[in-house]
Order: C-alpha cells, then sequence, then structure tokens
C-alpha cells in the first residue's frame, strides 16, 4: 500500500471516530481555493459548556473587510438540537465566555464606544452579562480605564474582576518628565490591576486588593476564601522571565502569600520561565498552575496552600507529550487535573488523578488523531465540549462522555459549510532521518488528487514559529494561504524541526545551544528525502516561515543556494539585537545558553548576519512596523545586506500598526499575494504581472 493510500485510509478513519455526518466525499468538492476563500473562513475559541451540559457557547471569528480586521462574536448552541444562534452582534471582539451557575447568563468581556460618553460606553474593556433565552445584554462593570479579566463566584452572587489602573513613578525625576509631556519616556507609570468584588444581588463594590501590582492572571477558589494570582511589578513582558510570582490571598483575614518557587525557580533548567495557567481543586486548597521555559520542558505543579511543609507535586507527563496552554481544569466530582498536551503533531486531552498530594494514572480522554482547541467540562464532569480541527474541516465543536473514552464524540456545529465543496489537499504526516540519526517528522500537504506517477512537484518549506510549537496534522486556519499553494500544484512541506514539542524532552532540548546548526540539518534531510522519494522536484524549491519560522528561512538562505525564493516574515537577522530589543530576552538566552558577553561565539553562529555573505536567494522580507518581539531592526539589516551590499534580489514589506503578526485584512491579504507571486516569478519563472 503507498503513502497516498494510507492517507485516505487515515482521513475516513477520523470522519467515522468522530461521528460526523457532515462528510462530503472528494467527487463533490469542485472548487478550487483561492486567497479570497482564507477570509471567510470563521475560527472557533473559548468553548464553553453550560453548567447542565444543554448548551454551549464559543467564540467565533471573522474576517470583517470593511472594519480591516479579525472579529470576535458570542455563538450559542444547543447540544440535543444542534440548533446554534448568534449572540452579539458588536464592532468588537468579544472575549472570555463564562456561564452562570443557573444557565441563564453568559458573562464575558467586551466594549461599546459612544461619542463622548464616559464609562462603560467609552471604549474599553467592562464586563458584560447576556441572557441567552433573548439575548439582552448589559454592561456589569463601569471602570473609567476598563477590565482586564474577571471570574464568577461559585455561587453564581459575586463577580470578581480586575481593574485597569494606572500609577505614576514618584522617584526624583518624577516632576522633570511631568513638565514634559510631549517626550515618550521609558518609565514614568504603570498600569496596575486592583481587584474588586461586586456583589450581583444588590450591586455593592467593594475593593478586596490594591498593593499596586501588576497582574496577568487570577483565580478564586469556590468558597471565595481564597485568590490565587500571577503578579509582577511591572507592565513590561521581561518581567515575566523569573520575575513572576503565584500568590494567595487570603479573603478573610486579608493576608496575602507568596507561593515558595524553589522547584520551579531555583531547580529550574532555566531562571528564564514564564508562570500561567490557575486552577483550583473543589477541596478549596489545592492550586495547580504551569511554568513554561522556551527550549526545556514545561512543568506542571499541584501546590497544598493548606499547608507550607510540603513541597509541590510536580505531576509527570505521559512518553513524549509536551505541556501546551494554559487551560488547567480540574474536573468536576472527579480527582482529576486535566490539560492539553502535544504529542507527533496531535493535539490530546489529558487527565491526571490527584490523591491526597500523591499522583495516580494519567488517561487520554479522547483517542486518535486528535488536534484539540479549547474544551470545558459539565458541571457535574460527565460531558467534555471541545474544539477540534481536522483534515476535512477546520475548527468545530464536538461533545463526549468524560468517562468513557469508547463513546464516539459528536459534532455540534459546522461553521464553514462553504468548505465542503473545497479541493482539500492531501494531508500527511512523513518521517525522515536526520544527519546524526535522529527520527524527525513533518507534515506534507499535497494537491488533491495528485498521485505519484504525475511526478514531481514544486517544494515551498513553510516552517513553524516559536521553535516551542509544532505543525498540528490537521487543516491549517489562516496559516499563510498554505492551501491556495497546494490548489496551485505545489506540494508543501512543514517540518517539526528539533525544539518542537511532542516528540519528547531530548528532541526538545536538543536545539539549546544548537540553533542555526541542528534543525537547519533537520529540515535539509526532510528536503532530500522528498527529493528521493520523487514526489519533489529539487530544482524549483521556496522557503518561508514567521518569527521563529522567518528566523530558519533567514538560516536555510545563509547555509544553502538550493531555494530558489524565500519569504522571511519576522525573522531573527542578529541574536546580539535580539537580547538588546525584544520583549522576551530570556527567549535568546536560554538557546544561547547564556548573556551576549558570556557566549560570544554562540551568538555569532545562531546570528544570519554572520553568515550572510553566503545569501544568494531572491528574498522577500515581511515585518510589523511596531513588532516587540522582534523588532524592525532585523528585516532593515537583512535587507540593507542584501540590497546595498551582496545584490540579492529582495524586497522589504513594512506592515504599518502591526506587531509581532498581521491584524488587519488588508495586511493579511498582502502578504498571502506577496508570497504567490515571488514564488511563481523566482521558482516557476512565471512574469511579474
Amino acid at each position: 500500500m503507498n503513502k497516498l493510500n494510507k492517507l485516505t485510509l487515515i482521513a475516513t478513519a477520523m470522519t467515522a471516530l468522530l461521528g460526523s455526518s457532515m462528510s462530503v466525499s472528494a467527487a463533490e468538492r469542485t472548487h478550487d481555493i483561492i486567497i479570497d476563500d482564507f477570509f471567510d473562513i470563521g475560527g472557533m475559541s473559548s468553548v464553553t459548556l453550560s453548567p447542565n451540559g444543554k448548551k454551549a457557547v464559543w467564540l467565533e471569528s471573522r474576517w470583517d473587510k470593511e472594519l480591516d480586521k479579525s472579529q470576535r462574536d458570542l455563538w450559542l448552541v444547543d447540544t440535543n438540537s444542534r440548533q446554534t444562534k448568534r449572540l452579539t452582534f458588536t464592532n468588537e471582539s468579544e472575549s472570555s465566555p463564562q456561564w452562570s451557575p443557573n444557565g441563564e447568563y453568559v458573562y464575558y468581556l467586551g466594549k461599546i464606544k459612544q461619542p463622548e460618553a464616559k464609562a462603560p460606553f467609552n471604549g474599553k474593556t467592562q464586563v458584560f452579562r447576556i441572557s441567552v433565552s433573548n439575548g439582552d445584554s448589559q454592561p456589569m462593570t463601569k471602570e473609567k480605564e476598563g477590565v482586564s479579566s474577571f471570574e464568577l463566584s461559585h455561587d453564581g452572587k459575586s463577580l470578581y474582576f480586575l481593574a485597569n489602573k494606572t500609577v505614576k513613578d514618584t522617584d526624583e525625576w518624577a516632576s522633570m518628565r511631568a513638565s514634559h509631556s510631549a517626550p515618550k519616556y521609558g518609565h514614568g507609570e504603570r498600569k496596575t490591576n486592583p481587584l474588586y468584588q461586586l456583589d450581583l444581588e444588590h450591586f455593592k463594590q467593594q475593593l478586596l486588593l490594591d498593593d499596586d501590582k501588576v497582574v496577568w492572571e487570577f483565580k478564586v477558589n469556590n468558597d471565595g476564601s481564597k485568590i490565587a494570582r500571577i503578579t509582577t511589578t511591572d507592565n513590561e513582558l521581561v518581567f515575566l522571565e523569573g520575575w513572576s510570582d503565584v500568590e494567595v490571598f487570603n479573603t478573610k483575614t486579608k493576608q496575602n502569600d507568596v507561593l515558595a518557587d524553589e522547584q520551579w525557580r531555583e531547580k529550574a533548567p532555566s531562571p528564564y520561565g514564564w508562570l500561567l495557567g490557575l486552577a483550583w481543586q473543589e477541596n478549596n486548597t489545592e492550586l495547580a498552575f504551569r511554568i513554561d521555559f522556551d527550549g526545556h520542558p514545561g512543568k506542571l505543579f499541584i501546590n497544598n496552600t493548606k499547608t507550607t511543609d510540603k513541597p509541590s507535586l510536580e505531576v509527570s507527563r505521559p512518553d513524549l507529550v509536551t505541556l501546551t496552554a494554559s487551560d488547567l481544569t480540574w474536573r468536576p466530582n472527579s480527582d482529576e487535573i486535566c490539560y492539553r498536551g502535544a504529542d507527533h503533531a496531535r493535539v490530546k486531552l489529558f487527565c491526571t488523578e490527584i490523591d491526597d498530594g500523591e499522583q495516580g494514572d494519567t488517561r487520554t480522554v479522547i483517542p486518535g488523531d486528535m488536534v484539540i482547541g479549547s474544551y470545558s467540562f459539565s458541571q457535574n464532569g460527565k460531558s467534555v465540549a471541545f474544539s477540534h480541527n481536522g483534515l476535512d474541516h477546520f475548527y468545530d465543536m464536538f461533545i463526549a462522555d468524560a468517562n468513557s473514552s469508547r463513546a464516539k464524540p459528536q459534532r455540534l456545529s459546522n461553521i464553514n459549510p462553504q468548505v465542503d465543496s473545497w479541493k482539500l489537499p492531501q494531508v500527511s504526516v512523513v518521517k525522515w532521518t536526520a544527519p546524526d540519526g535522529a527520527i524527525v517528522e513533518g507534515i506534507l500537504d499535497l494537491p488533491a488528487g495528485y498521485k505519484k506517477e504525475d511526478g514531481p512537484l514544486p517544494l515551498i518549506v513553510q516552517i513553524h514559529g516559536g521553535p516551542t510549537s509544532a505543525t498540528p496534522y490537521a487543516l491549517q486556519h489562516r496559516s499563510y494561504g498554505r492551501s491556495t499553494f497546494t490548489a496551485k500544484g505545489w506540494a508543501l512541506l512543514s517540518p517539526n524541526y528539533r525544539g518542537s514539542t511532542g516528540y519528547g524532552d531530548k528532541f526538545l532540548t536538543d536545539l539549546v545551544g544548537r540553533e542555526h546548526d541542528i534543525e537547519v540539518n533537520d529540515i535539509i534531510a526532510g528536503v532530500d528525502q522528498l527529493i528521493a522519494d520523487g514526489i519533489v522536484d529539487g530544482d524549483k524549491m521556496a522557503v518561508m516561515g514567521w518569527s521563529n519560522g522567518g528566523y530558519l528561512t533567514n538560516a536555510l538562505i545563509s547555509t544553502t543556494e538550493r531555494f530558489k525564493a524565500a519569504s522571511s516574515g519576522a525573522g531573527v537577522f542578529d541574536q546580539r539585537l535580539q537580547w538588546m530589543l525584544e520583549d522576551t530576552p530570556g527567549h535568546v538566552v536560554n538557546f544561547m545558553e547564556g548573556l551576549p558577553w558570556e557566549k560570544p561565539d554562540a551568538y555569532t553562529h545562531g546570528s544570519s548576519l554572520s553568515h550572510a555573505d553566503k545569501i544568494k536567494t531572491p528574498t522577500l522580507i515581511h515585518i510589523g512596523e511596531g513588532d516587540q518581539r522582534v523588532p524592525l531592526g532585523h528585516a532593515q539589516g537583512l535587507y540593507r545586506a542584501l540590497k546595498h551590499y551582496l545584490n540579492v534580489p529582495v524586497e522589504l514589506v513594512v506592515y504599518p500598526g502591526e506587531g509581532h503578526g498581521l491584524s488587519k485584512f488588508q495586511h493579511r491579504k498582502a502578504k498571502m499575494e506577496w508570497d504567490q507571486k515571488w514564488f511563481e516569478h523566482y521558482v516557476l519563472g512565471k512574469p511579474v504581472e
């Protein structure tokens, strides 16, 4: 049986597994995918099941061409009838939906701006409440500077929320700064987050805690006696890299304790870690949280806040699984802590038993080739709703028995019915051997109907960012317009190179200290395998990526001349510059294994700038003007080297008002059109029109 036939069987098995009644045969697919199609795709996030499991809400994102941005709205589905209803219709994106315990309301974050209006209609984010029966929505807060996050009490009688508050510095130069308002200062004020409690029966509001800290996340336990927070002293993201704390505030005694951090700081593989994901057990004492390390495996801890004489429990993960996302959940009416994990290009939901501070069994809640997005349990813990991205559909909602792995998940939505007519790419997992003997995987997209006897195809290597992430085994949503390339006859390889998640701790950490080296060899080996298999034409190849994918694009074209064209998006060009300017410099320190003056050779070797004289590939450069993660200087430096010194064909596209990603419709479309034309010209020899 050849590889493509195996693919067909995998796709068929997946459809059967998920109990979908919406599958479409290949013969019914007549539409060739074009760029504009990608802006009609709806995305799904924040799946939230009602307490009784009879309804669920989600956030559906769509591109609004007139507003020139992507927009999120609340949608509702009846889990029995599968009838759906849109709940919100604003020109602003809603977020963070939460059900009231009685299932009558959904609370969410939103904003409404009216001319010359005061809060809550001043365009700042507030907490709103919408009735699921009649769709009436009303603001619950009216904070002048808005609200950053909120949580309902377990009994639904109180609303806890973090307000935004500007605190001005009072140092010796404060008056000098104040006397000159026009210049921008690197400091002078901070945004902090006082914690409030709103009585929803009498609408009386009280301040619970205001200690001038920045609060990135908070969670209230079931009886309201303790509130956990992740805090820093400053707004800058750099302060999340080892400067963040987990704190527990006792609402009765008003005592605030910082959890001892020896396990996740002093004993950590790196001092640069990001705390995230708080979750309270129903017993009101056990607190779960995570810490992530770029280049190193993340860790999950369970802390008993009732005692200080026992260290936190570090939860062991299943073999080869990497923790992903911050949505930790204690399954109701159980002793299980649940979390998502990456596993060989899949994202699965795991639940681990915790009994009296000891770890028990870990199970996979939904088996199979799953790529699970957000998830939510019913109040009794018996049902789980989740979004899933497959081979024949983008993210849609499913529901399953949370206790039995044998029950087939049932599909509740089809938010992109237009995809039923698309000629979808053939998606498979491919494997190859790296030069050092390691087995590496990647995701291969081939044109619909392609057979090996049709001959070799031109290839685009599309590289994921991170690098602590992985390209999933699923259709890609809004990712570089990848299916438009297969529709035009390209093969597309997305390598999960060393440093990717879901292939074990060693596979992840192999990249540390070896950037611009081991992952480059991994990728080239995969390309060579496809050429040897007769699938790819080695004389017609391009490479592209964004963020770390842009960095690796720069690394590849400074290593080999085999690619005829490149598209480098938000890619690091010089590691020293990156350490100096980016908002998370610990990322660089982790991979370089030290500071620039400690590891000068590593910074030199890890920079494509050091190897720029080898670049011959026509290169298209994309960058957001206000990118704080990979600042504009990298793109300008690469452009200067190629344009003015090396005489290599190059274009620099700078997107105004954008950060480390393209949020505007016109910008996203421009990038996709630029990439397509650039590759067609320099790889396929088509004239520029």
